[in-house]
């Protein structure tokens, strides 16, 4: 039996020590940096980094088990440390003079990054417009969704310029001239994330402060490519569900389970990025009918003490709904609606 990348062994650790045993205490209060103090020692926010800056650099099948070893022991957690990793790949990618000062620090765990980009898929409506003011940049407007507030250290922050590109800027995660944030959001589920709206007057970024400048249609391109796939969050889920079930109703669930995550991880890894997109979202859409089934099923078995707000299996439900709208699209949500209507 081949041994676990290092990588895959700390964050069964982390889930099986930490974060697990205290998830239900985190869903009703908040996620403690302390865990994401934690996650960091470990590695695991390094994942995407290059190994030059102090980064893991791991391959996609290692961030995929990571992810869902994570997720399904505390889906909040997961999530804020989720965030951090698009502004890591962003970085590693750009020219910006921001790359070589925050990725060794983003890499290592010693900040934690949130980002705000949701927004940009409303296009061509434009929440965020990014103008050009005193050689560098100002924000106005409103991002809807930022998770992580007052957790994170930094935010790497999406607007539309009036040229029609996705700008991305980076800004210390606090309320500042130009940026305030609302109270946490009380949500169905993940209100431990800390997830608030933002509001936009004026925020003005210094022209070293941004990572990526880039069409809008582009950048939506890309975007598309990651969110038809199915998302390894759902499998983890999918799996801590299960582990509620007797072998007898698990047994079928299970077996489902494997074969879409075996059919979506080997199209992820042998086909061309831009190859098989319907494919691809039609198992991401099966994944969801899978977790929704496997949810379901842990709160018929618990019963009554299913209703109580610290039974993990109504935690897991209501996470599973939660997971079916994170990076929504109009296709996938076309897609999931065919889906439940059949």
């Amino acid at each position: 039996m081949t041994a676990p990348h290092p990588l895959v062994a700390r964050a069964r650790r982390l889930a099986d020590d930490l974060l697990a045993p205290h998830a239900e205490q985190v869903d009703q209060g908040e996620v403690p940096r302390s865990h994401l103090t934690e996650i960091g020692r470990s590695g695991l926010l390094g994942l995407n980094a290059p190994e030059e800056h102090g980064g893991a650099a791991a391959p996609a099948s290692v961030v995929r088990e990571t992810t869902e070893i994570l997720a399904g022991a505390c889906c909040s957690t997961w999530f804020v440390q989720a965030q951090h990793h698009t502004p890591v790949l962003t970085l590693a990618g750009s020219d910006s003079p921001e790359r070589e000062r925050l990725l060794p620090l983003l890499a290592t765990g010693e900040l934690l990054a949130g980002v705000a980009y949701a927004q940009l898929r409303a296009y061509p409506r434009t929440p965020v417009r990014a103008t050009r003011e005193r050689g560098g940049w100002r924000f106005d407007g409103t991002v809807p969704w930022y998770t992580g507030w007052g957790l994170n250290d930094v935010m790497l922050l999406a607007g539309v310029t009036e040229a029609g590109e996705a700008l991305f800027a980076f800004t210390e995660a606090r309320e500042q001239p130009g940026l305030r944030a609302s109270d946490p959001l009380r949500l169905a589920a993940l209100t431990a994330a800390r997830t608030v709206s933002l509001e936009l007057d004026g925020l003005w970024f210094a022209a070293e402060a941004v990572a990526l400048r880039t069409p809008h249609e582009r950048w939506a391109a890309t975007d598309r490519r990651k969110t038809v796939n199915a998302n390894p969050a759902v499998f983890g889920l999918t799996e801590a569900a299960l582990a509620l079930l007797d072998e007898e109703t698990a047994a079928p669930l299970r077996s489902r389970l494997d074969e879409t995550r075996r059919q979506a991880y080997a199209l992820a890894d042998g086909a061309a990025p831009d190859e098989c997109l319907g494919e691809r979202l039609a198992l991401r859409t099966q994944a969801f009918a899978v977790l929704q089934t496997a949810t379901t099923a842990s709160v018929v078995a618990g019963g009554g003490r299913s209703m109580l707000l610290t039974n993990r299996a109504q935690r897991l439900a209501r996470e599973a709904l939660f997971l079916m709208v994170q990076a929504q699209t109009r296709e996938s949500r076309r897609a999931q609606l065919a889906a439940l209507t059949l």
